[in-house]
């Protein structure tokens, strides 16, 4: 992240563009970005509470009308009234707006969740997660959802797909692990 040189509050402040894919911002949108203060998470995983509050949910239209809300003490953030408009909010911390009744939690996008990649580039969202590396897996293709699984395991048939013996069929008798090796 660039931070602006030669600015009265430098360190306050990140050029908007630098901050724009972490913050979820338009970079035509402004020349700069409130920076989150770097108390409980670390500034590239979370959001500074203004941004949150007038970007995201969009309960105040300036930068000016966040910190009437905050000072007004209408915005809780796990529980406790916050009032400092940088402080950062981060995964899974909770914003509770009493007066609506509503609460909000920030969690990860699609490159958080559990997923499953076949060798043919499937994707498969949120498997079962009893399914390990190597397991054998039964795919609805209509629906892109597991049926069943077979776990890959001693006393099992399996056939061999790779190498010299390509093709053979065979039960597995005993497994072993080779630190450093694929």
């Amino acid at each position: 992240m660039e931070w602006v040189q030669g600015c009265r509050d430098a360190g306050m402040v990140a050029l908007e563009v630098s901050s724009a894919k972490i913050f979820f911002q338009n970079k035509l949108g402004g020349v700069f970005a409130p920076k989150p203060l770097s108390e409980p998470h670390k500034s590239r995983e979370c959001l500074p509470l203004i941004l949150i509050l007038r970007n995201r949910l969009k309960y105040a239209l300036t930068y000016r009308e966040v910190i009437v809300i905050l000072m007004q003490q209408h915005v809780l953030v796990d529980g406790k009234v916050m009032t400092n408009k940088t402080y950062p909010f981060g995964f899974m911390d909770v914003v509770s707006i009493p007066k609506t009744n509503e609460n909000f939690c920030l969690l990860y996008d699609t490159k958080g969740i559990p997923y499953l990649n076949t060798y043919d580039r499937w994707t498969i969202r949120y498997p079962d997660p009893l399914i390990k590396a190597n397991d054998t897996s039964k795919l609805d293709l209509e629906s892109n959802k597991i049926t069943n699984f077979i776990k890959f395991d001693v006393g099992n048939v399996v056939m061999v797909i790779g190498g010299r013996n390509k093709g053979r069929v065979g039960v597995i008798k005993n497994g072993e692990k080779h630190k450093g090796s694929i």
